[in-house]
Parts: structure tokens; sequence; C-alpha cells
């Protein structure tokens, strides 16, 4: 058994990668991430091979290489998935988790560039949201609410980030920053 996650760069991928995430915490499964918008021909490629309409996000499970299920956009859900994994997933032994080890590290280096003096305000909210709205989407819930207390959500910002504004209106962002950088370890 081994799957495929298509990630798109909107609030659907969020939700269902959050729920196969839990799913993951339980069972054992592979899972290949396809970033669409990185890697379009990557995605091509699979719809070519399983002769399923290319969806974002998309769920892909299979079985000696070919698709046994699939759920698409807002239909990831516990209800979809919890039936599938029960009966084809083998269950992890003991507890599992999401490997994220370092997954936060450039946000932990561009923090430290900033406390240091090397990126003034504006730099730094330029480089941070850049960085987070390129990989927001495929965070989890929890990287996913410290990272955006920062500057809020990626996608509410849909015009640019002209509207973000001064990038201390929201407060002491030294203090915020050292802060989040501490939470973050």
């Amino acid at each position: 058994m081994a799957a495929v996650f298509k990630a798109g760069t909107c609030h659907k991928t969020m939700q269902g990668f959050g729920v196969l995430e839990t799913f993951l915490q339980r069972h054992d499964l592979p899972v290949g991430f396809i970033r669409v918008v990185d890697w379009r021909p990557a995605s091509n490629h699979v719809a070519e091979m399983t002769g399923l309409v290319h969806h974002s996000p998309q769920f892909i499970l299979f079985r000696e290489g070919q698709p046994q299920f699939e759920v698409n956009n807002w239909d990831i859900t516990p209800e979809a998935l919890g039936p599938v994994f029960t009966q084809q997933v083998p269950a992890r032994e003991g507890t599992g988790t999401v490997a994220t080890d370092d997954n936060v590290e450039p946000y932990r280096r561009l923090m430290r560039a900033f406390l240091a003096g090397e990126l003034n305000e504006w730099a730094f909210q330029d480089q941070y949201v850049t960085l987070f709205r390129d990989d927001a989407s495929l965070r989890s819930q929890r990287e996913f609410e410290a990272l955006s207390r920062l500057f809020g959500d990626p996608d509410a910002y849909h015009g640019g980030l002209h509207q973000l504004g001064a990038p201390g209106e929201r407060g002491d962002l030294r203090g915020r920053v050292q802060e989040l950088l501490n939470d973050l370890g």
C-alpha cells in the first residue's frame, strides 16, 4: 500500500491534509506529496497513469501500483477516509507522529536574521510571507497556527503584500518574533 496526495495552495488542501495527517498518525502508509503548483507534470503523469481526473487536493490510495481509492477537494473528510483506512491500511504499532524535524528551520533562520538586524521589518515581512504562502497548505495544523501568528493567514491576502500594511502595525514585531522563535524551539 502507498498513496499520493496532490496539494494545491488553497484552504481545501490544508483541510484535506489535516484530515489525512490524523489517519497517518494511526496507520502505516507511505505517502508521496505532489505540490501541483510546482510539479504539475508529476500530477499530470499520475492522472495519465491512473486514468483519474486531476484534482487538487486529491488523495489516491494504491495497492500494487493500481489505484484502489480516490477522494478529492472538500470530500477529503474523516467520514470518507475512515472506512478505507480501517479496511485497507495497516494500523501502526504504538503511537505514530508525522515527521516534522527541522520542518520550520527556514522560518527560524529568517527570524534569527531579522532579530540580528540583518533584515529590516519590510524585508523580513516580505520574505516570511512569501515563504509561508509557498508552504502553508502543507503544514500541520499546529505549525500553521504558530507560523500564522506573525502576519496571519497567507490565503487571506489575495491582493499581494501591499495589503499587509506596515510590519509593526500589530504591535512590537521584534517581541512577537522572539516569542514565536522561543515557542518553536
